[in-house]
């Protein structure tokens, strides 16, 4: 797919994402190696043309439901910066109160629904949300975003069974990036061409680079035109690669850096600013410029955080069990 270039301020638009993504996972490494954030921290470097490209596809109104691999995710659909970067500090004024941390983002207000710590987990929970609209009669569609581990999980194929079966309004939108933690996909998958599993459903099915950010949004934009117009469920495979590893805890033993660097050589910030600079629509100014307003965003998000508050211990079992009427 060589989808046509965007115009100048579509494609501004879309860079400036990604450097907004970039930089704000970077600046989460500075914090966890200061102890500012703790806990897991799994990071989505390299993968931002997936989260810019398709999420950016959906309307306001429907729904997202996503991996622990969730901060890009969650900027595009629109959460504050400031209370995601709150809610990996622990304070209260976080989209989740604090409570949920970096892998269970979570904001009503933009219907994005997580962030969940289980492989596979919110593929059930996107089924639920998209039975709900049909039952309802309410024309949109769900996306659930999940890697390519899910699709050897049991949850994956009940899923798809029941979406095909009920003709759900479903984008099932997975990032293979080629490894399960430390599991590559050749020891993981007998077929690796993970679009074709969607045939033994009788489900739409495609793949595409997920290191063009031009081509997941046209890909994105046809599986989404499929999904509204009521023919069911559709799974898109993007083949993206995370330049670093599954978490901060991760040694990376499983991969060689010349495979890493490879991928970095695809890179799809440089991609599309190249390409846009090349047709004439970015000048190197005005690219200095997404980035010094990414740059700003993210030491906003940082300050919010830190002004933030914890929660009383008083409040310990707030939201655990219900209070009386």
């Amino acid at each position: 797919m060589n989808p046509d270039l965007p115009t100048r301020d579509h494609g501004l638009d879309l860079l400036h994402q990604m450097i907004l993504i970039r930089r704000f996972e970077e600046k989460c490494v500075e914090l966890y190696s200061a102890q500012k954030i703790r806990g897991f921290l799994h990071l989505c470097v390299g993968e931002e043309a997936v989260a810019v490209g398709a999420l950016g596809q959906l309307t306001p109104g429907e729904a997202v439901v996503s991996t622990y691999r969730e901060h890009g995710h969650a900027l595009v659909r629109g959460v504050d910066p400031g209370a995601i970067m709150a809610e990996m500090y622990g304070k209260q004024e976080g989209c989740a109160r604090g409570r949920g941390g970096s892998m269970h983002l979570f904001d009503a207000a933009t219907r994005f629904y997580g962030g969940n710590a289980i492989v596979g987990g919110g593929l059930p929970l996107a089924l639920g949300l998209a039975l709900a609209d049909k039952m309802q009669g309410i024309a949109r569609a769900t996306c659930c975003v999940f890697g390519e581990g899910a699709l050897a999980e049991g949850e994956f194929h009940e899923t798809m069974n029941l979406a095909a079966l009920w003709r759900l309004p479903l984008l099932l939108l997975c990032e293979n990036n080629f490894y399960a933690m430390g599991t590559s996909i050749l020891h993981e998958h007998s077929m690796r061409d993970l679009s074709v599993k969607a045939d033994a459903y009788g489900v739409g099915s495609a793949t595409v680079d997920g290191m063009d950010v031009l081509a997941v949004e046209a890909a994105a934009a046809e599986a989404l035109r499929q999904v509204r117009a009521g023919q069911g469920p559709f799974l898109l495979e993007c083949r993206t690669y995370r330049f670093r590893g599954h978490s901060m805890f991760d040694a990376e033993l499983y991969r060689s850096k010349s495979e890493i660097e490879e991928w970095k050589a695809r890179d799809p910030i440089p991609q599309l600013a190249a390409r846009l600079k090349t047709a004439g629509l970015l000048r190197d100014d005005e690219l200095a410029g997404l980035e010094a307003a990414a740059d700003a965003a993210v030491q906003a998000a940082v300050d919010f955080a830190e002004a933030g508050t914890w929660e009383p211990v008083a409040d310990l079992i707030r939201f655990v069990t219900s209070e009386p009427s």
